[in-house]
């Protein structure tokens, strides 16, 4: 008994003949479906450009004005009028109410950490500084190493050697050798020695042209001996 050839040029033609037409007969019963869906994502992207020249980046703009004034202030250690503003100026507090979305609002939180812990409010200093989500890995470091620092005044000891060890996760030779010998200083507080000299211990092994490498072979040799 003979059988159909499936794989002749005409059983070809056929089947791609077929596909052809349940793709138009689809798309005719569909076609209403079809056509919101394009429309709906002709929209989503509009709205995503439309938002984002038209919206956003004049935003950004304002933002990166109006926050110069607290920046000067601050550079100038008036940080009562850098915080709290001038009358006329906006204060980083308000600013940040104001426009925190954006970058210069990020950045404002770092200003405010810092303006708070010079004026000895600590826990306020932490507000800020934790509220800071730095794309600079040397500006990451440095806010977890000063929230540390707010920390070790409160006397939250624990609290502070986390933060120094969240600022050691991105090495650098600017950061890294300060904030292993306060993380060092913060083990010999809570009288954990031998943790306190390997903080010590890896800034002379690992940064032996730092300056802190210059001094700390003298707490090195006092652990070492108690």
């Amino acid at each position: 008994m003979s059988t159909e050839n499936k794989n002749t040029p005409e059983h070809k033609d056929l089947a791609v003949g077929e596909v052809i037409t349940n793709a138009e007969h689809f798309i005719e019963k569909n076609q209403k479906i079809i056509l919101i869906v394009i429309a709906a994502i002709v929209l989503v992207i509009g709205g995503y450009f439309g938002y984002k020249k038209l919206y956003a980046e004049p935003r950004e703009a304002t933002a990166a004005a109006e926050l110069f004034a607290a920046e000067q202030y601050f550079k100038n250690d008036d940080m009562e009028k850098a915080l709290k503003g001038d009358g006329k100026n906006l204060g980083l507090v308000a600013f940040i109410d104001k426009y925190g979305s954006t970058k210069s609002g990020n950045l404002a939180n770092f200003y405010a950490g810092c303006a708070y812990m010079s004026k000895g409010e600590f826990q306020k200093a932490i507000d800020f500084l934790e509220d800071f989500n730095a794309e600079d890995a040397f500006l990451g470091n440095q806010s977890k190493s000063l929230i540390g620092d707010c920390y070790m005044e409160l006397n939250k000891v624990d609290d502070a050697i986390n933060s120094y060890n969240k600022a050691l996760e991105n090495p650098n030779d600017m950061t890294t050798p300060f904030n292993l010998y306060k993380l060092g200083l913060a083990y010999e507080v809570k009288k954990d020695n031998a943790k306190a000299l390997e903080a010590y211990k890896k800034i002379k092994t690992d940064f032996p042209n730092s300056a802190e490498a210059r001094e700390i072979e003298k707490y090195i040799v006092r652990l070492e001996n108690l």
